[in-house]
């Protein structure tokens, strides 16, 4: 019999909690991860107020830096911990599908300097279109159609670029490359990018429209990603009838292995939180898993190196916490987590090698305190051991020390 009948893992995409112990061997912009601190520093540049996320114990979590990210409660309402990733990458699949068990020895491509001429070309060759070169590069979304979009609407040239993460992104305004062959040219981009030297985590298309100065991304994305190369506890839960809801672009990383309910993608956080809150509250919900991403953290701040726009999207997020907390039945776990780090206030503009905290709380808890420092694993370990399946690769289950 299962310990809680239902489990919420919310991610909070990036957040992380100062850096891992390896993260000297991760670079960003030259600079080694080794002094990042996603919730230290913007505690320390801006200010940070998370009361909600306070009081389950997040200003408990152990440190290893003077650097402080909320005062500790004398008397938690949950249990808290961080925790270090084992696999060999800091992008948003590999956190993910790690939290989900498996354990990524070879980690994704990136292409800090654009793809190579050789993908480009085969792309132009099937799809009859031209490729920007200029904007074949790290982009932000938004910025990439402000500066190609007017081009694009006069010449019908594919707007192709990446990011931080292991991605080949396609924009394309709607009224000049349709849908339908926007899809077909990410498939075949996808069907060229499945192994080394170019293997990607997911092909994004990415619709826009509107004019110049005035461009607005759709929301008609479509994420092409790799199925995890073995089976994670997604998988096992599936297997055993148990149902598994993702909300946000969980289905997306997972490439749908393992999901039965697929809540649909978030068009903001709050949006997330939506949906987040109909899903827990839909009676046939009865046991079960589900498994959400608040990404605005990661793409709308981290990447744009903005402390003020994160801590507010922080603010955000605690302040509609009780919300979530409040659609929780007696026998209910909520386990609140990251996949990353992504410091706004550090060099360059990528993710950094972080601990990720986890702040864990129920209803029907007596008990509080520290968790043991882990692995990314051991969320799925737990969820695994909850219900009475086979954990994935790696992990460890916490499951007996929440009383």
């Amino acid at each position: 019999m299962s310990k809680f009948k239902r489990i919420h893992l919310v991610v909070l995409d990036s957040v992380g909690i100062g850096a891992a112990p390896d993260a000297h061997n991760f670079v960003n912009a030259g600079v080694p991860d080794g002094a990042s601190d996603t919730l230290g520093h913007i505690s320390k540049s801006v200010g940070l107020n998370v009361p909600n996320m306070a009081k389950i114990g997040l200003g408990n979590i152990e440190r290893e830096t003077a650097l402080k990210t909320v005062p500790a409660e004398e008397n938690p309402s949950g249990y808290y911990t961080k925790l270090e990733e084992v696999s060999l990458g800091k992008d948003t699949m590999t956190g993910h599908w790690e939290i989900m068990g498996l354990n990524i020895t070879e980690p994704f491509d990136t292409f800090w300097n654009g793809f190579p001429e050789e993908i480009l070309t085969k792309i132009e060759e099937f799809s009859g279109r031209k490729v920007i070169r200029e904007a074949n590069k790290p982009y932000s979304g938004t910025a990439v159609i402000d500066d190609f979009g007017p081009r694009q609407m006069e010449t019908g040239e594919l707007i192709i670029y990446t990011s931080a993460d292991p991605v080949l992104q396609i924009a394309a305004h709607e009224d000049i490359i349709p849908l339908d062959e926007l899809y077909r040219i990410c498939e075949y981009a996808r069907s060229i990018t499945l192994e080394r030297p170019a293997l990607l985590g997911r092909i994004i298309a990415r619709p826009y429209v509107g004019e110049p100065g005035n461009f607005t991304r759709t929301a008609n994305r479509r994420d092409l990603a790799v199925s995890p190369f073995a089976p994670t506890v997604l998988d096992k839960l599936n297997e055993a009838g148990i149902d598994t809801y993702s909300v946000g672009k969980i289905s997306d990383i997972f490439n749908g292995a393992g999901i039965n309910h697929d809540m649909g993608h978030n068009k903001s956080n709050s949006h997330g939180m939506d949906t987040l809150v109909k899903t827990m509250g839909l009676p046939e919900f009865e046991k079960g898993f589900s498994f959400t991403n608040l990404v605005d953290f990661d793409a709308l701040y981290g990447h744009r190196r903005d402390p003020h726009g994160y801590r507010d999207c922080l603010h955000e997020f605690d302040e509609r916490l009780p919300e979530i907390i409040a659609a929780m039945r007696e026998d209910d776990l909520l386990l609140i987590t990251a996949d990353h780090g992504n410091d706004p206030t550090y060099a360059g503009t990528d993710h950094t090698r972080e601990y990720i905290p986890l702040l864990v709380y129920s209803p029907s808890l007596k008990g509080n305190g520290h968790l043991p420092i882990g692995h990314f694993a051991d969320i799925s370990a737990t969820i695994a051991d909850n219900f009475g399946v086979d954990k994935a690769m790696i992990g460890e289950s916490f499951l007996d020390k929440l009383v």
